[in-house]
């Protein structure tokens, strides 16, 4: 079972594991182990050493990082270039773990409903393909909409959801704003404002690289670069739209593979190394204070 758990799943496993440990000794010692001591040598208030008082000492501390974690904020680091410009590599990001239901922190399952991800939303999830990892990707498609990805320009179909007129399907839309910073082997890429739904933000294309049609997921009874989501489902995609492995390579994303919303950076760190430095590459040597704040 180990083995299909990425580490944020198993570092939740083994904090709850702690909690719960560490929590049964604090209750034990309070309510069992003291009055019998106290009872037995008449003895009141006598301070706690060893292995029972760590506990003790510990579980508060645990429990208080296992409720923030589980339930109301998990950091994440941006590894990639996928969600370029709107996140760097080097980005320390907050994920709300509330935004779409509480769960519990080992098996998932959803304890409280607070909520559905919308479209334009930045979501963590478990990667359906590799459960060992986790993605970042914007939600592009609900449940019922039919997703269409032609000629590097996103279509929409809204999910028709019982109205008695369907929406039409129509391009989402953008404005170039010009040629970037940003660079895929040797190619500078394009930036674009896209407008997708309630959400405005930017986009990356590399005008030299071709559509990867070949690549994509083909849904049954659909055409290339045509989806539907099921129900139950999301289509998420990357800012970095050349240069990202999302639902147009490997289909939908469950529901239940959900672990949150990206609200904000809480740090942004640089690891532009020169060649001979004898620093780290894994050590940052910078931060970009300008990225601290909400993601937007």
């Amino acid at each position: 079972m180990l083995s299909f758990i990425n580490s944020a799943e198993l570092f939740s496993l083994i904090l709850t594991l702690a909690t719960v440990i560490t929590g049964g000794i604090f209750f034990l010692d309070k309510y069992r182990w003291q009055p019998q001591q106290e009872k037995e040598t008449g003895v009141t208030d006598k301070e706690q050493t060893g292995w029972v008082a760590q506990a003790r000492s510990m579980f508060p501390v645990l429990f208080a990082i296992l409720i923030i974690r589980s339930f109301i904020i998990e950091p994440f680091q941006i590894p990639s270039g996928s969600m370029q410009p709107t996140l760097l590599p080097g980005d320390f990001i907050g994920v709300e773990k509330f935004a779409y239901g509480l769960h519990d922190p080992v098996f998932h399952k959803t304890l409280i409903p607070t909520g559905k991800p919308q479209r334009g939303d930045i979501t963590v999830f478990i990667d359906p393909e590799n459960p060992k990892i986790d993605l970042i990707k914007r939600i592009v498609g609900l449940p019922g909409d039919t997703v269409i990805y032609r000629d590097k320009t996103l279509y929409i179909k809204p999910a028709c959801n019982g109205q008695k007129v369907c929406p039409a399907t129509y391009e989402v839309p953008k404005q170039f704003v010009g040629v970037t910073k940003f660079t895929e082997l040797g190619t500078d890429l394009d930036e674009y404002k896209e407008h997708l739904g309630n959400v405005e933000h930017h986009i990356l294309r590399d005008p030299n690289l071709p559509e990867m049609y070949s690549r994509y997921y083909q849904q049954p009874g659909s055409p290339v670069g045509e989806w539907v989501v099921p129900k139950g489902h999301y289509f998420a995609m990357g800012d970095n739209r050349d240069n990202s492995l999302d639902s147009r390579y490997w289909g939908f994303m469950p529901e239940q593979n959900l672990v949150g919303k990206a609200t904000f950076i809480w740090i942004s760190f640089t690891f532009n190394h020169n060649p001979d430095s004898s620093w780290p590459s894994w050590l940052p040597n910078g931060v970009r204070f300008n990225r601290i704040g909400a993601i937007h």
